[in-house]
């Protein structure tokens, strides 16, 4: 498994849980594939997962895992329980790019990046590796950018090593037109894009309750606040753009109409990697009985994510395993942004069981 901001949060909880769920130091709270759905179908056991990775930071692992145990966001007294476990897995995250000053070109930086993904296989005996983006979210690119963003530099360099990837962001990633030709013959099967870990997941619960019940959705508007990378990424409007635009899709899709209102993103660094969001739904009932709906959802995205950056990586090994490829819409349940499906919730999870009883089959 090569996570693309491997020493970010996200990376660090789900290098962490990896290694304690399978010395059993704590359950697999959050994993869908470890659920009794999930038994048959063949995937990797945790136990069999080793962790590499590409960072432009130099924050050693284990360093940042005393960090968010220190935040509360790890349990106290995990990260010295796995310092083996981590120190492993800090050993094989290699410098990303492009930085500052690097003057190689896209041909050359994908390379460089794919020599390291080969040379991550040949070293531990790999039956395969998958690539999963949980770096920081990254405007996305406009009409006269000349060079590929550094989201689809690592994606380009997963093709070219023959990695299946998964982009759990809302970067561009794969998404770029100048990736589609390679993407298609690649073989590959990949997935993404821009995990659904909070506010977007109660959205996509509640915007089919609306419309099965025939209800008139008005107005729905959104507010998150966030600290740690992640608030500080968005803070740039056209990265918060690129976030903010799989949450309304979801509504979009679902609704058949996009309704008034807008999402904000408030950068607020207090917070930590701890994450309010805030939802006010403004809807008509019989008679046109004009009614409110208000959420409030706390909690920490990396905590979120990991067990689902965990999930999709174990399934896009077993698809890759039984010869499956190109974008897997049947794992439409994890994403804002799915390759194909419905919008659902529900639908997506009947789809993703699924997809599981058809990877036992090839057992």
């Amino acid at each position: 498994m090569w996570l693309i901001g491997a020493r970010g949060s996200v990376a660090t909880t789900t290098v962490t849980g990896a290694a304690a769920v399978a010395a059993g130091l704590h359950p697999a709270t959050g994993m869908v594939t470890e659920t009794a759905a999930f038994a048959e179908a063949g995937l990797p056991p945790l136990s069999a997962l080793v962790f590499g990775g590409h960072d432009t930071t130099a924050c050693p692992l284990p360093k940042r895992a005393e960090q968010l145990a220190a935040a509360g966001v790890l349990p106290h007294g995990l990260p010295s329980a796995l310092a083996a476990e981590l120190a492993a897995a800090d050993a094989d995250i290699r410098p990303g790019g492009p930085g500052p000053g690097d003057t190689r070109s896209d041909e050359e930086l994908i390379a460089a990046l794919a020599a390291d993904l080969t040379d991550f296989r040949t070293r531990h005996d790999l039956a395969r590796v998958v690539v999963v983006n949980v770096a920081s979210t990254e405007p996305a690119p406009g009409p006269d950018d000349t060079r590929l963003p550094a989201s689809s530099l690592y994606a380009a360099a997963a093709l070219a090593a023959g990695c299946p990837y998964v982009n759990f962001t809302p970067s561009t990633g794969l998404h770029h037109p100048a990736l589609a030709a390679s993407a298609a013959a690649s073989g590959l099967p990949y997935a993404g894009r821009d995990g659904k870990t909070g506010q977007t997941l109660l959205r996509s619960v509640l915007a089919p309750m609306f419309h099965q019940r025939a209800l008139a959705v008005r107005a729905w508007s959104g507010s998150n606040l966030l600290g740690g990378g992640d608030g500080a990424a968005l803070a740039d409007p056209a990265a918060a753009a690129a976030k903010n635009a799989g949450k309304e899709r979801v509504l979009a899709d679902t609704l058949g109409t996009a309704p008034e209102g807008e999402v904000h993103i408030d950068d607020v660094p207090a917070m930590g990697d701890f994450k309010t969001a805030w939802d006010h739904i403004a809807f008509d009932g019989f008679l046109g009985t004009r009614m409110i709906l208000q959420t409030i959802w706390q909690g920490v995205d990396s905590s979120l994510a990991a067990p689902l950056v965990l999930d999709l990586a174990r399934l896009l090994a077993r698809a890759h395993e039984t010869g499956l490829s190109g974008p897997r819409p049947e794992l439409g349940f994890y994403f804002k942004d799915p390759d194909g499906g419905s919008s659902s919730l529900a639908e997506q999870y009947t789809e993703l069981l699924a997809f599981a009883g058809r990877l036992g089959e090839t057992r």
